[in-house]
């Protein structure tokens, strides 16, 4: 871990060499994100609810989808950005050091003006919770952790699995953008107000449901079920064949040649 955060001081070195730059796209990226909030709060200035969920329990589902999205951007950047090195043919060189393939590409690249996001995910995050009326207990507490860390698994384990179809196309396709960014925008809301349809789709294939659906009904009081509450935990599940398919890829990884 000392070479992962020695990589992460000198990406942030290298950023603030622009500062102006990076406080400009420091400053967009607030301007982006609260767009998005926005957003939510316009469409509950016209409806009380939406199919029984309120405004803060909304926020609290956006909160916690675009914190996980935002740490991943900021933390593992090289996952999602995969592909450059596959074109590049930097990704040769990885395989011909001493360390784990997953951590180097981790250390390859990270974007420090993506923490404006990680930041303001905390403070909706925070606004959220106040505003609701949470009969908290300690598992209350162990099931909202639980909902924040499946929510960085989750993506994690797609970018893992959009980096893993590079070495089949070596070009990173844009179809990965619908259970990313599309994914995102989908789950910030209820997963439970869409059709039974999308609902079972991100529930059992692209585990979203049981980031900050079902966890969520028990926690803000909708259901007693255990089973919901501690429903997070099977998104390490999906973790696994993700991890499997990423090193099979490189198993079949036969260079890019000189």
């Amino acid at each position: 871990m000392k070479l992962y955060f020695r990589a992460l001081k000198l990406h942030l070195k290298s950023e603030l060499e622009y500062r102006v730059s990076f406080i400009i796209s420091f400053l967009s990226q607030i301007l982006v994100f609260f767009s998005y909030y926005f957003v939510i709060i316009a469409l509950f200035s016209k409806f009380n609810n939406i199919k029984g969920f309120t405004l803060y329990e909304v926020l609290l589902c956006f909160a916690i989808i675009q914190f996980g999205f935002a740490f991943n951007e900021l933390f593992a950047r090289g996952i999602d950005t995969f592909d450059v090195l596959i074109k590049k043919g930097e990704f040769d060189r990885l395989l011909l050091r001493p360390k784990g393939i997953l951590l180097q590409v981790l250390c390859n690249d990270s974007d420090f003006v993506k923490a404006s996001r990680l930041i303001q995910a905390l403070i909706i995050l925070v606004i959220a919770l106040v505003n609701l009326k949470i009969k908290w207990s300690i598992l209350k507490v162990i099931v909202l952790i639980l909902m924040m860390f499946s929510a960085i698994l989750i993506f994690f384990g797609i970018f893992v699995l959009s980096a893993s179809y590079c070495f089949y196309t070596i070009e990173g396709l844009e179809v990965r953008n619908v259970f990313t960014y599309g994914g995102k925008h989908l789950a910030q809301y209820p997963i439970g107000i869409f059709k039974k349809g999308i609902l079972y789709f991100f529930t059992f294939i692209i585990p979203y449901g049981f980031v900050n659906y079902y966890p969520l009904l028990y926690f803000i009081g909708k259901s007693n079920s255990l089973t919901y509450a501690f429903s997070p935990i099977l998104v390490l599940l999906y973790l696994i064949p993700c991890l499997l398919v990423f090193n099979k890829g490189i198993k079949r990884y036969s260079s890019v040649g000189s």
